[in-house]
């Protein structure tokens, strides 16, 4: 199953404890790449968070931020903590002793002091099972989408597989006269020379001349080449690294078939064959 490297997930829940979201970003990257953001009530998660995602990714560069937003406790009394009151005005009232004129404290100000209010503390254990339940959510959409996507990326390789079988097997129809054409061209030299030559010192050259220009393995490891790539296609495992290797040597058989072309048309199959694998090397890129 070829799966995309590019996708995008966003999954949110309502709690009572507050507003809890998850959004996952992938990208094509040579490996899996992790970069989280956790708010500092679920530090404690990344670990586990970084877990999941490699058991459920090979490949990419993943952003993955989590973001909480604490319901509002209108009904909570406000808890002051006396003691640390008391310190904090009378740190205020030494200040204000050595200055000139001085402002009173502002209420609001102080309660802002961190120590002064007493919170609640946040039961952070429930938050935690869901924020990973949200998590797999959102894996779960972000595969799916790089899935589809990847479906799209297997039918272009397809395409582009046909369409070099097609060149492959022009090229095999054109070889019969491409030998026809040197054994003609040797002769017509050797007439315009106007010398004996030996019939077997002829054959000779001839078979070394066809022997530069042979390209039958070359056609024959493209040809293979292209069926591994539709194989690899469909194995349910990663096929990106398999993918990027497969074009190397594709594109190594095309630049060898056109260093050994002697007619405009071998060469047209050749920058064909190359264009074509530029379009699938681009889209491989991309798989994981």
């Amino acid at each position: 199953m070829v799966r995309s490297m590019t996708a995008f997930a966003r999954r949110e829940i309502d709690l009572d404890a507050g507003a809890l979201s998850w959004e996952l970003r992938s990208l094509n990257h040579r490996y899996l790449e992790i970069s989280l953001r956790l708010p500092e009530e679920l530090r404690a998660l990344e670990t586990a968070v970084r877990e999941r995602v490699n058991a459920r990714l090979g490949r990419g560069k993943m952003d993955c931020t989590c973001r909480f937003q604490p319901a509002a406790r209108s009904a909570v009394p406000v808890d002051i903590d006396s003691d640390n009151l008391k310190r904090l005005l009378g740190a205020c009232e030494t200040v204000a002793a050595g200055l000139p004129a001085v402002t009173p404290p502002n209420p609001l100000e102080l309660l802002r002091w961190p120590g002064i209010v007493r919170d609640e503390p946040l039961d952070t254990s429930h938050l935690m099972e869901d924020a990973l339940a949200l998590l797999d959510a959102a894996l779960d959409e972000l595969i799916e989408n790089r899935v589809r996507e990847g479906e799209t990326i297997s039918a272009l390789l397809t395409t582009r597989c046909d369409a070099m079988l097609t060149q492959v097997d022009k090229a095999r129809v054109l070889l019969p006269e491409i030998r026809a054409g040197l054994r003609s061209k040797l002769q017509q030299r050797l007439a315009e020379l106007d010398v004996d030559v030996d019939p077997g010192r002829f054959e000779q050259e001839l078979v070394m001349q066809l022997q530069k220009i042979d390209v039958d393995e070359e056609l024959d490891r493209l040809a293979n080449h292209v069926i591994e790539v539709r194989r690899v296609l469909g194995s349910g495992e990663p096929v990106g690294r398999r993918l990027d290797f497969l074009m190397q040597e594709l594109n190594r058989e095309a630049n060898t078939l056109g260093s050994k072309s002697v007619v405009t048309d071998t060469t047209s199959i050749s920058v064909e064959l190359k264009v074509l694998i530029e379009q699938m090397r681009e889209q491989v890129q991309n798989v994981e």
